[in-house]
């Protein structure tokens, strides 16, 4: 059993176990997020001068990812956090179930990208953007009500103040990638890992790659827990997919791909390692899958066949006509701008 702790607000919280066997030795020892102490697993980035070379226990804000070694200064900021009340910057392209998906650019929101990838980091093993986020879009995963919750670090406030929305994790990618990659970075923070909510952030990630009509998948090479996580959902979807259609109909891997949008060699691997795959030569194509098989892979390893992603939980964005209205798009993009400056400041 993982060691209890207490937070400033005096409320117990155990630590996350870590991975076994870190690469590197975490030069954070600890880290203070909202209320909720976590054990991280890496060493990030933060600055030398203001953490120290190893830092005992580092505070880190909720909802801007602001960073102190000072417990005065932390809990002082929490009481004017610029998005305490109204949620992450950027706008919100999904909602349903609870859970929300926000898109940030990294150029717009360049300090909270940065605090993000920084806090990140510490559980993270090998990717290495932190400070050059300009040419990275993020997907913020927010949850109405996680669990475990961030309860008021704060005594002096109201015990009674409504739950505040949080950000429990994201993916981030390329603004323009010449592989298509449709994510670069993912993480679901610890608190609030083992719940699925990968699968949510993999599954809106294709989701949007098939609306773009750009096929895609995760930047490679894959870290060992990353590529255990997509072939969780490699294999649901294609099981879903497979199991969701007439009963009667000739099923080949090209039909997956265009029906997925997952890239042809994940597909292939993953029906490899299900066993679902058959190399017979019917009617031009080189390999069938075999729906009974499929059918018995996922009845044996109990798998979950609905979509962990809603497609009509995404939010349209309606364009204006141009040329009737620039005028006042430029008048309003003028505007956005002034407000997101002063938020930032």
């Amino acid at each position: 059993m993982a060691p209890s702790h207490t937070v400033p607000n005096g409320t117990p919280k155990s630590l996350p176990k870590t991975p076994q066997k870190p690469s590197v030795e975490p030069n954070v020892l600890e880290v203070v997020f909202g209320s909720l102490l976590i054990k991280p697993w890496y060493p990030s980035f933060y600055p030398e001068e203001l953490v120290g070379r190893t830092i005992e226990r580092l505070y880190v804000c909720q909802w801007c990812f602001k960073y102190s070694k000072e417990l005065v200064g932390f809990l002082g900021h929490l009481k004017v956090c610029d998005l305490r009340c109204g949620g992450p910057p950027g706008a919100a392209i999904y909602e349903k179930d609870g859970y929300s998906l926000y898109e940030i650019d990294g150029d717009e929101h360049k300090l909270y990208a940065q605090n993000l990838s920084l806090f990140a980091k510490l559980f993270l093993d090998t990717k290495s953007v932190f400070y050059d986020v300009t040419t990275f879009l993020y997907y913020l995963l927010v949850a109405d009500n996680p669990s475990p919750e961030i309860k008021n670090t704060s005594p002096a406030e109201s015990s009674g103040e409504p739950q505040q929305r949080q950000v429990v994790g994201f993916f981030s990618k390329e603004k323009l990638s010449w592989d298509n990659n449709n994510l670069a970075c993912i993480l679901v923070f610890p608190p609030w890992q083992k719940q699925g909510l990968g699968q949510i952030l993999m599954g809106a990630s294709y989701e949007m790659s098939k609306r773009e009509g750009r096929l895609g998948g995760p930047e490679k090479p894959l870290s060992d827990l990353g590529r255990l996580a997509y072939q969780r959902y490699w294999s649901s979807t294609l099981a879903r997919t497979i199991l969701s259609a007439p009963a009667k109909k000739t099923l080949m891997v090209l039909d997956l791909r265009n029906e997925t949008y997952i890239v042809l060699e994940d597909i292939v691997a993953t029906l490899e390692t299900m066993e679902v795959l058959e190399h017979k030569k019917r009617g031009g194509a080189e390999a069938m899958v075999n729906k009974a098989k499929v059918r018995a892979w996922a009845e044996k390893h109990r798998v979950d066949l609905e979509n962990p992603v809603n497609p009509d939980g995404f939010i349209e964005v309606e364009v204006e006509d141009e040329d009737e209205d620039e005028d006042e798009d430029e008048e309003q993009g003028q505007g956005q701008d002034d407000d997101q400056d002063e938020m930032e400041e």
